[in-house]
């Protein structure tokens, strides 16, 4: 069941924003920022399929008979929402709630599709109100970057489930296996002890196929002498958790060897500097800096992180473009990488929550290059 009190503090959160703008009302769709203000756990999927209307005083939320029960239950008896699963469409159920809370300015995610927008202003001339609707920019998504304890401790739980198959996988990993057959065998080690999915699309990247960051497991099979890269996660409660780690079949050779201490000198240097307040890019331009030092520069191009929670990329990012403080309390990623074509790629990923005075990994495997007897 939801966390009432957890719950409430990121209404009113919201609410202090709204106030701050001048928003009569704000309206709601975007799946992740519902699970946010709502609590409502493992209900939400592919589908646009709600629509939360918040004022100062009223928590409405229209849904179908898909879910209604769901939330019912999720959020127990004594929740402050409205709920309903009137047959009628979307917009022309926010248009009455709108009417009836007298908006005049009326906040719009602007990940709202067009064809909701369009139909919302017609529905609102219908019932004789004409609000202005000006867009929220990624509002709830700055708001959802602090977690709250209930947040981290879910994703925690995700990491050590994510942690459970990395000292599985590597007992099965060995020669002649294709980088298929341990996605699997990882994802459903995952899905058998407590993962109620995976993070994203798991990647295994085994020999020279490691120097593509983001290669998808195919049936190369795994040789003696590879390097292979495991970039993947544990989803609970709609929580994620990330990890990257590279291992080696059998002894690495001494390129391997160099390249991975690298990496892993960039990953715990760049830890150590993460702090509240440190900008988001200055962190990134230090992996830049050391990576680029060690002459592998022109082999590390991606962002050295990025934030995880609801959606398994969030802000604060760790980028070149990301020019804001890391607040207090957000989760990201520290996964640095460099990926030479033809031979190996090689990347080593922690996430962990911000703090005043560092950065705290959820990550507890340790830094050193496991290598798989064969």
């Amino acid at each position: 069941m939801a966390d009432a009190k957890a719950c409430a503090a990121r209404v009113e959160r919201f609410r202090a924003l709204m106030e701050e703008r001048g928003y009569d009302a704000a309206i709601v769709r975007n799946n992740p920022d519902l699970r946010w203000l709502t609590g409502a756990e493992r209900l939400f999927d592919f589908e646009t399929a709600h629509t939360a209307i918040i004022t100062a005083d009223r928590l409405w939320l229209h849904t179908d008979s898909r879910y209604f029960n769901t939330f019912q239950e999720r959020l127990g008896a004594d929740n402050p929402w409205e709920m309903d699963m009137e047959l009628v469409d979307a917009p022309a159920w926010a248009a009455e709630r709108l009417r009836e809370a007298r908006a005049r300015v009326v906040a719009v995610e602007d990940t709202s599709d067009l064809a909701f927008f369009d139909a919302l202003g017609a529905e609102c001339a219908a019932v004789s109100i004409a609000p202005a609707f000006p867009r929220m920019h990624g509002d709830i998504c700055d708001l959802r970057m602090v977690k709250d304890a209930e947040e981290i401790a879910l994703m925690e739980h995700a990491q050590r489930i994510a942690e459970d198959a990395f000292e599985h996988i590597c007992g099965f990993i060995a020669p002649g296996v294709t980088e298929a057959q341990i996605r699997n065998e990882l994802d459903n080690y995952m899905l058998s002890h407590g993962a109620d999915g995976v993070s994203f699309g798991t990647i295994i990247a085994s020999g020279p196929n490691g120097a593509n960051p983001h290669a998808q497991p195919g049936e190369r099979k795994v040789e003696r002498g590879d390097l292979i890269v495991m970039d993947y996660g544990a989803l609970y409660h709609d929580y994620h958790s990330d990890m990257t780690r590279t291992v080696c079949v059998g002894e690495p050779s001494a390129e391997q060897q160099k390249v991975y201490d690298i990496v892993r000198k960039t990953n715990e240097e760049c830890a150590a500097a993460i702090h509240a307040g440190v900008v988001g890019s200055d962190i990134h331009e230090l992996a830049v800096r050391i990576i680029t030092e060690a002459g592998y520069g022109d082999y590390f191009k991606h962002g050295l992180g990025h934030g995880v929670g609801i959606e398994i990329h969030e802000r604060p990012n760790l980028s070149r473009s990301y020019h804001k403080p890391l607040p207090a309390g957000s989760v990201v990623t520290d996964e640095p990488g460099i990926y030479l074509p033809g031979k190996f790629g090689i990347r080593l990923e922690d996430f962990g929550v911000v703090t005043e005075d560092g950065y705290e990994p959820f990550t507890r495997v340790p830094h050193e290059l496991r290598c798989i007897p064969c």
